[in-house]
């Protein structure tokens, strides 16, 4: 009898948080998108000087640190500062999502970026730049940015606004043909899968969860730049 309470009891907690976890984090998740977007826009406004997404801005000289898809940390590319961590850094539009998604871009993919849009892996290259502007997002939970990756086809646009340029990017791989484990650090190459490369275009790598519950999995979507615009 105690014991059938007790599983009885453990169930419904578990019940709870995945309840809390599916549904209670992306009403919020989503308010600090929209915030985010806001602020950056009203910053983006309000305050002249140089693009942190302009292509003509020399990177940070060096290796930089990134996060990789598991989480651990890996080199090469440009980084920013550790004041700029967390804070909104472009503006990601997807026209298949429809004319209302618009999603923050945040520097770095701790659990903070990750709650509040989606983050861009500290170690590859800026939006626009030659080489490879990668960005993670939930597909499920906080907000669940990329729950519609999936659907993504081969030349469907991906566009990343910054204070004064507007990139789009055009998907050549889609995430639903391409799983890879957590681990696989490729995919954050210069070059993806092409080691040691150097890359000659403005690539963009998308990562999101394979699954909707918890696993190493992730899908993987790649495209590359056809047009950029100034504003």
């Amino acid at each position: 009898m105690v014991t059938g309470l007790l599983l009885l009891a453990v169930g419904l907690g578990a019940l709870g948080w995945m309840g809390y976890e599916y549904f209670g984090t992306n009403a919020p998740a989503r308010d600090a998108a929209r915030s985010e977007v806001s602020q950056l826009e009203k910053q983006w406004n309000a305050t002249p000087g140089t693009d942190t997404g302009d292509p003509s801005v020399s990177p940070t000289s060096g290796a930089a640190t990134s996060a990789t898809p598991s989480g651990a940390r890996t080199s090469g590319g440009t980084m920013y500062t550790q004041a700029q961590l967390d804070k909104a850094m472009a503006i990601l539009t997807i026209p298949r999502f429809g004319p209302d998604y618009k999603v923050p871009i945040l520097v770095g993919t701790s659990d903070y970026a990750l709650g509040r849009g989606v983050g861009w892996y500290q170690g590859t290259q800026r939006p626009g730049q030659v080489g490879n502007f990668a960005i993670a997002g939930h597909r499920i939970t906080h907000g669940e940015p990329f729950a519609r990756l999936l659907e993504l086809q081969p030349g469907d646009k991906v566009v990343v606004e910054t204070k004064t340029y507007i990139f789009t990017y055009q998907i050549d791989e889609p995430p639903s043909k391409l799983t890879v484990k957590d681990v696989d650090t490729w995919v954050l190459d210069p070059v993806p899968g092409k080691t040691g490369v150097t890359p000659t275009r403005a690539l963009i790598t998308l990562t999101t969860c394979q699954d909707l519950f918890h696993s190493p999995d992730r899908s993987v979507g790649f495209g590359h730049l056809v047009t950029t615009t100034k504003k």
